[in-house]
This record gives C-alpha cells, sequence and structure tokens, in this order.
C-alpha cells in the first residue's frame, strides 16, 4: 500500500523538501548569504549564486559543507574558524551561522508548510505499522518538525545537530541515514530512504539501502535517478496511489 518492496519495514525520511515546503526557504537564505559575500568580494558584476549552485553543492549537505563546498567551486579560501563563530565573521564558521540565523528569520515570516501528499504518506506508513525517522543535516530539524505538526509521526530524528555531536559524516556519506536505521532498530537493508538532494540520494545507494525513493520538486528527475533513486516521484502521494 506505500509503494515499496514489501521487506520494508522502516523509512528514514530527508526533511527540508521531502515532509515541508522548507527547502525553498533554506535555498533563499543561502542566496542570500553568498550573494552578498561574493557582491562584497567582486562588486556589481559578481556572478550570483544559482539554482545548479545549490544543488550541486549545498543541498542535503551539513551547513559547514556546504559552505566549503561553493566556496571551493568559486576558488575562494577562508579561514575555517569554528562552530561557533559569529555571524559577522569572514570565516567558514561565520558564513555558514549566518546563513542559519537569516533562514531562522525566514521560517518565522513565512512559516512551515508540510506536503499534504507527504502528511497522507506518513499517515499512511504510520497506520501500516512501518517505523518512522527523520534524517536532515538541518540543525533546525526540531523546530521545523514541531511547527509542521509533524513530530506525532515520527520515533527517531538524526539531524544536524546529532550529526555534529556524534561526528558523524554527512551527506553524500550515509552515516547518518546509518544511524537513523540504527535508532530504529532496523537492518538498512529493511530501510528505504526519501530524498530530495542528489547527495542524499546518492547516501541512501552507496549505503545499500533497501530501496531509495528520490522526491523530485525543482525537476532534476533524471540526476536522481543517475545518483541512485530507485523510483522518483514528484509528491509522496504518487507511492500511494499506485500501490
Amino acid at each position: 500500500m506505500l509503494g515499496l518492496p514489501d521487506d520494508v519495514t522502516a523509512c528514514l525520511f530527508d526533511l527540508d523538501g521531502v515532509l515541508t515546503g522548507t527547502a525553498e526557504l533554506h535555498r533563499a537564505a543561502w542566496k542570500e548569504t553568498f550573494d552578498a559575500l561574493l557582491r562584497g568580494r567582486d562588486g556589481a558584476d559578481f556572478a550570483p549564486f544559482t539554482e545548479a549552485d545549490y544543488n550541486n553543492y549545498v543541498d542535503g549537505r551539513p551547513r559547514f559543507d556546504g559552505v566549503r563546498e561553493f566556496l571551493t567551486s568559486r576558488h575562494i579560501q577562508l579561514p575555517e574558524g569554528t562552530p561557533d563563530d559569529p555571524p559577522s565573521a569572514e570565516t567558514v564558521g561565520g558564513v555558514g551561522n549566518r546563513k542559519n540565523v537569516r533562514v531562522q528569520q525566514i521560517i518565522a515570516e513565512r512559516g512551515v508548510n508540510p506536503y499534504a501528499g507527504s502528511v497522507r504518506y506518513l499517515e499512511a506508513a504510520k497506520q501500516a505499522g512501518i517505523r518512522i525517522a527523520v534524517v536532515t543535516s538541518s540543525a533546525n530539524g526540531a523546530a521545523v518538525l514541531d511547527a509542521g505538526d509533524l513530530s506525532k509521526y515520527v520515533e527517531a530524528r538524526i539531524d544536524g545537530v546529532v550529526i555534529a555531536e556524534r561526528k558523524l559524516k554527512g551527506k553524500p556519506a550515509p552515516d547518518s541515514f546509518l544511524a537513523g536505521a540504527e535508532a530504529l532498530g532496523v537492518a538498512k537493508e529493511q530501510a528505504a530512504v526519501f530524498e530530495d538532494a542528489l547527495s542524499g540520494v546518492q547516501a541512501g545507494k552507496t549505503g545499500g539501502f533497501g530501496y531509495v525513493v528520490g522526491v523530485d520538486r525543482v525537476g532534476q528527475a533524471e540526476a536522481l535517478r543517475t545518483h541512485g533513486a530507485d523510483v522518483v516521484v514528484t509528491d509522496l502521494a504518487e507511492l500511494l496511489d499506485e500501490s
């Protein structure tokens, strides 16, 4: 009834872009942050942060990894700093924290809107006795789940805070998803990964999970398949409709 292989007993959901529309809020915060940095460096003729930059270097990755990947793509070097650097610092830590302050402001302004199809899917999974975890690189995972009234579906949460505390490798490494399966007490072969980010789909594939669902919100279905998705949908309700 869930569009998954029969031996799947657990679902590991990314959050932003899979369960909630907050991916676009993160994208906006990243663009504001990086465009300001680039404008200050290159002047009015700077090359702005693009949708492709977001998808290739930032989406799905832990915050500071995203900063490093994007800056490297533009041949920009900043001091590493620390994760506790103030947002004003011109360091990797400072840029990442600058973005986090901005995304929290945007979330407060616009609110959190879960996808209706994702809520339907969560309800169906819960009714079917499927174990549910959220695996997100965002340090704001708990707040977003609460704001979207989704915490009631979730048994375990591996978010950016947990990833940092446990020193887990971020996506595209599979470590955070493996931690999610472990938290639910299921083998990775019995868990399905749901991801909209190329790095997250790659993590599900290389981690050897039982099934990888790519969620295409931005027109990158073929890229999701190339990175390892077993199936690609534009909304999780499609899996229910196909069951």
